[in-house]
C-alpha cells in the first residue's frame, strides 16, 4: 500500500468533508406546525429563528404551544437530517456524520 497515495486521499477526503460542513451552514429550512408555528434551521440542525402567530397562543393552554413548537422543530430536523444525508451521499459517510 502506498502511503503516500493514502495520505492524499485522507487529504482530499478533509477537504471534501470540509466544504459539505461549510455548505451545509449556509444553508436552511424550515419545520412548521399547522401554519402557526414556523422554525428555521441550518444543515446542521441549529435553530435559526423562531416564528409563533398570535393565534398560537391561547390563554391558559401552555401544552398546545409546546405542541406546536415540538411538532416544528422535529419537521425542521428531519429535513435537516435529509440535507445531511444529500451532502454526504457518494462520499462513503454514514448520514448525520455532520
Amino acid at each position: 500500500m502506498d502511503m503516500k497515495k493514502l495520505m492524499k486521499q485522507m487529504q482530499q477526503a478533509q477537504a471534501a468533508a470540509g466544504k459539505i460542513q461549510d455548505q451545509l451552514a449556509a444553508q436552511s429550512v424550515e419545520g412548521t406546525a399547522s401554519g402557526l408555528v414556523t422554525v428555521t434551521v441550518n444543515g446542521h440542525g441549529k435553530l435559526q429563528s423562531l416564528s409563533i402567530k398570535p393565534e398560537a397562543i391561547v390563554e391558559g393552554d401552555a401544552e398546545a404551544l409546546e405542541d406546536l413548537l415540538m411538532v416544528a422543530l422535529k419537521d425542521a430536523e428531519a429535513k435537516a437530517d435529509a440535507l445531511q444525508r444529500q451532502a454526504t451521499q457518494g462520499l462513503g459517510l454514514p448520514g448525520g456524520m455532520f
